[in-house]
């Protein structure tokens, strides 16, 4: 019997039995029943009752190399059927999203009943002792989670970051109230405690009373404490599945946890030809902040509110925000409201083309002002033209007044532009827009990628054309994607490559918790054969090199998962390894220590240089490209041949400046008689307007500063008799983006018949 085949029986036995029994709680050992779920080996764990599923790997690897015995399969069941596994993990970490040394791991069922599931884990992070234990009870939208954590260690911890965390795979963020969209932020000013994953179909909702601070826009919700030696600290959490995209009961929850009183509103919703609007709901505001939705089913809504003061108003798939009623919410109280007159969607059609040939240009719109959808899957604030095709867009719009950014390679190669329109309903607009090209890198063999990009894989909420689609876009002249663990998208990347003539260069993100690497170009659609949750950095290097790996980065190495900073806190399987490449200026972290990193390395000789991404995992709301490695490549560009610049040093980072030296190529080596100096001239443009030059030379000492202005300059900077080692160019625009290039190598020779020369 198939694998497949034998999940899809296990799925209709467990399916048939919830709906025989309609309360009935069962736990499964072995492949997951949950579909395209992760928990595939014998010994998993799948709970299920009649409105949920969840799977436990006690064997197989969870992601990002947490420790098996983690939550990685979430479902909602529909009409006896489970729904598909929407997250990559949920789980309690220990301390924010630092390496988890662990070597043990103790699996009990402590009841099976058809009244309740318990399962308990226990694990241990170092000396600590991390023990969950997992409840679902018949009849019941919710996981209860408890947690103790204890400090069997001799030594403090202090400072730490605990909590529970929940990562979809798919869908969107609707992270706590009150918050924004701060990535990492204290809670002082969250008017819940609950973030939710949503999409149109569905909701998990993570309850987390204990927490004082988020990470990652929620998805991590942390209590900052410590733990003396001997100490424990319990937290309870719960994860509550909803089988539509409502968070009606998540607020009706949220209000019976804390024992709040509460009152109803309901009411309708029709648009001006007096129909239900296509995806109608009502959204409710607490403080000026976004707090909860209803759907408004066949124009009709009913929801329940803890008792205070709200603001709701009503919208729908393409249609205008109602205005906004002022609701004062008693207990026991009931509001009856009525949205009419709700107006439908315009359409702006778009063409983006090239001010000198008219050729069509590849761009990203985004919605500066203007109507922008509250709840994701009623549309998006980002949109990008089509591949085929190129240089069109066609929007569906709310009716009104709108401004829009338009991006075309923004901020290197052109200016970013803006667009208004006004569109009323059922209104079509037409619309050209040119884009003045203002730098031609590739006339110089100059090119640029994102050296760290994601797509749709764990975390990753971008399907591939979209992520090909914004890297065109920005401008970039090779695609790129490094999915976490995974090389499971490279076949369709090149499709969609091959499509525009643009070279793929294949990689993947090898995501052990002690830190990760984007080993690249790779065999297209190798598999690993190491386990990073296991294996030491040794067999990790060897494995891909296994896949031809030209290069092998060292992604973010001072972030919590990142290589370096675990290292300096031996926590490395293996420690110490040499084989790494590259060092990664990354969109996302402070990239101060990596650079100063490298310096330190090239006043030692070393020869390890740059590499560059964003690290996008959502291409609507980040923008890829914002940072890029560019490479010299004379001949043809190739994925190979573009790594193998780079592994020589023949390229530099930017954020926006582009870099051109004429008469010493970064990475090469220059060779000086001893006392005579030298002019090294480069170029360097900034289409948003130049302002200041550094030459840094060894022990990261800056030699020489430069003032500049307007769009381009010749720069002509003196390495006089005292330069030996290495010097190296950073340049910043006029909004403080800044380019830094690898390093020029100085030797210095004794005096002889020969003259300078600059070798490759």
């Amino acid at each position: 019997m198939s694998k497949r085949l034998e999940r899809l029986l296990l799925a209709g036995l467990l399916a048939g039995a919830s709906a025989a029994t309609h309360a009935d709680v069962s736990i499964t050992r072995g492949a997951t029943a949950i579909p395209d779920g992760e928990a595939l080996a014998s010994e998993d764990l799948t709970i299920a009752n009649e409105r949920l599923a969840f799977s436990i790997a006690v064997e197989s690897a969870p992601p990002w190399g947490v420790p098996r015995g983690t939550l990685v399969d979430l479902a909602a069941v529909k009409d006896g059927e489970i729904d598909l596994d929407r997250i990559a993990f949920a789980d309690f970490i220990p301390n924010n999203w630092s390496s988890w040394p662990n070597d043990g791991k103790e699996v009990e069922i402590v009841e099976d009943s058809a009244e309740r599931a318990m399962v308990r884990i226990r694990r241990n992070w170092g000396d600590a002792w991390v023990t969950t234990t997992y409840t679902l009870e018949a009849g019941s939208d919710r996981i209860g989670l408890e947690t103790e954590m204890e400090n069997a260690g001799e030594a403090p911890l202090e400072a730490i970051r605990s909590g529970y965390t929940l990562w979809p795979d798919t869908g969107f963020l609707f992270g706590i109230p009150g918050l924004g969209d701060a990535k990492e932020t204290v809670a002082d000013e969250a008017l819940t405690d609950r973030m939710v994953a949503y999409d149109r179909d569905w909701v998990f909702a993570l309850h987390a009373p204990y927490f004082d601070r988020v990470n990652y826009e929620g998805q991590d919700m942390y209590l900052e404490h410590d733990l003396a030696p001997g100490e424990s600290r319990t937290f309870d959490g719960w994860l509550q599945v909803v089988p539509e995209g409502d968070l009606a009961p998540v607020v009706a929850y949220e209000a019976e946890r804390h024992g709040d009183p509460v009152g109803r509103i309901a009411g309708t919703l029709r648009n001006d030809s007096g129909e239900a609007p296509q995806g109608g709901l009502v959204m409710v505001e607490q403080d000026g902040h976004p707090y909860a939705w209803t759907l408004a089913e066949e124009g009709t809504f009913e929801m329940s509110l803890p008792a205070g003061e709200y603001s709701a108003y009503a919208t729908g798939l393409g249609h205008a925000n109602s205005e906004p009623v002022e609701l004062t919410v008693t207990e026991g109280g009931e509001q009856t409201l009525e949205f009419a007159g709700m107006k439908g969607p315009g359409t702006l059609s778009l063409d983006v083309q090239d001010a000198e040939t008219g050729e069509p240009r590849d761009a990203r719109l985004a919605i500066l002002e203007g109507q922008q959808p509250p709840v994701e899957f009623l549309g998006k604030q980002t949109f990008f033209t089509d591949l085929d095709p190129a240089g069109k867009a066609e929007l569906a719009l709310a009716p009104g007044d709108y401004r829009l950014s338009v991006n075309s390679g923004a901020g290197f190669t052109a200016e970013q532009q803006e667009i208004e329109v006004s569109l009323a309903s059922g209104e079509s607009v037409q619309k050209t827009l040119e884009i003045n090209r203002l730098a031609e890198p590739n006339d110089d063999a100059w090119y640029g990628a994102d050296l760290h990009h994601h797509a749709n894989i764990l975390e990753g909420t971008t399907p591939p054309e979209m992520v090909v689609k914004a890297q065109l876009a920005t401008d970039l002249d090779l695609t790129f994607i490094s999915d976490h663990d995974s090389t499971a998208n490279h076949e369709r990347f090149q499709e969609l490559s091959d499509q525009r003539g643009l070279p793929f260069i294949p990689s993947i993100e090898v995501s052990a918790s002690w830190g990760h690497m984007n080993p690249f170009p790779i065999d297209l659609a190798g598999e690993m054969q190491v386990d990073p949750g296991t294996d030491s950095v040794q067999e990790i290097l060897a494995d891909a090199r296994r896949l031809n790996a030209e290069v092998i980065p060292l992604n973010h190495p001072f972030n919590d998962y990142g290589y370096l900073r675990n290292l300096a806190n031996d926590t490395v399987p293996g420690g110490f390894a040499t084989g790494f490449d590259l060092l990664e200026l990354n969109a996302e972290v402070d990239n101060v220590p990596t650079r100063q990193t490298a310096q330190n390395l090239w006043d030692e000789g070393s020869r390890v240089y740059f590499t560059a991404g964003t690290d996008t995992h959502d291409a609507w709301n980040d923008l890829t490209g914002r940072i890029r490695m560019m490479a010299k490549v004379p001949g043809e560009l190739t994925p190979r041949a573009f790594a193998r610049a780079l592994k020589d040093g023949h390229g530099y980072a930017t954020q926006g400046p582009l870099l051109h030296p004429r008469n010493g190529l970064f990475g090469d080596s220059l060779r000086l008689p001893e006392g005579e100096a030298f002019t090294w001239q480069v170029d360097v443009v900034a289409v948003d307007g130049l302002k200041e030059a550094r030459l840094i030379g060894q022990g990261g000492e800056v030699l020489e500063t430069v003032a500049l202005d307007g769009r381009e300059a010749s720069l002509s900077l003196t390495l006089d008799e005292t330069v030996d080692g290495w010097v190296a160019l950073e340049v910043d625009d006029q909004d403080d983006e800044t380019a830094w290039s690898n390093p020029l190598w100085v030797e210095r020779e004794q005096p002889g018949p020969y003259t300078s020369a600059v070798e490759g």
